[in-house]
């Protein structure tokens, strides 16, 4: 069973400040490091590391400036020998809407435990990526679409992003539309291969496209 894109509220996405001073006790050297403010945004973060070892420090570096979807959720099931158990899969991605994006999915038999492990997830695969105007239609010099064409891939499906001129909006499918909206692509062209009716690969074909761009800065 699949359901529609629902929207996360930001205050169920991230802890307050208040909340971390007292519970966030950092349990690598990057999540000390953000604690005692060496690190004080999340763009210094990517010089130390490519991977943010603790979600603690999104919530601290970010706040409440991160919005969510819940892109896909799917109902499983396994036969034991009590009978049959059903669980749930999410999928969910979160952003500023000016530069970050982060997928993650999660798995639970209860369907709240599994859209909160999705977050902690995404939280922990939060990147920068690269904007500019690629299109040589447009030529503004505006961080509005991606720079250059770049693609992504995910089981059988591939994802190619094409630089679009300003006005153009999101020409993508409804899950990468989601995905790119919180990226901060705000004018793009897409190309799709594969199996695109499996969400999971779609999304994450998308963010790996993006992702590809974090690697070019």
């Amino acid at each position: 069973m699949v359901i529609r894109v629902r929207e996360i509220p930001p205050e169920s996405i991230t802890k307050s400040r208040e909340e971390l001073e007292i519970s966030w006790k950092p349990r690598t050297l990057i999540g000390k490091l953000v604690r005692e403010g060496r690190i004080k945004s999340i763009h210094d973060l990517f010089y130390y590391t490519n991977h943010i070892p603790e979600p603690e420090i999104v919530d601290w570096l970010v706040g409440n400036n991160l919005y969510g979807y819940i892109l896909n959720i799917i109902v499983t099931s396994r036969m034991t020998d009590s009978g049959r158990k059903f669980s749930f899969r999410s999928v969910v991605v979160i952003g500023n809407k000016d530069g970050l994006i982060g997928v993650g999915k999660g798995g639970s038999r209860e369907l709240r435990f599994s859209i909160q492990e999705a977050i902690t997830d995404a939280k922990k695969n939060l990147i920068p990526i690269m904007r500019g105007c690629g299109s040589w239609e447009c030529r503004c010099d505006m961080p509005h679409s991606v720079p250059f064409r770049v693609y992504g891939e995910s089981g059988s499906v591939r994802v190619y992003l094409l630089p679009a001129p300003r006005g153009t909006g999101l020409v993508a499918g409804e899950a990468a539309k989601r995905v790119l909206e919180l990226a901060g692509v705000q004018d793009v062209w897409t190309k799709t291969f594969g199996r695109t009716r499996t969400a999971i690969n779609f999304i994450y074909a998308t963010y790996d496209a993006l992702r590809k761009l974090y690697r070019m800065l």
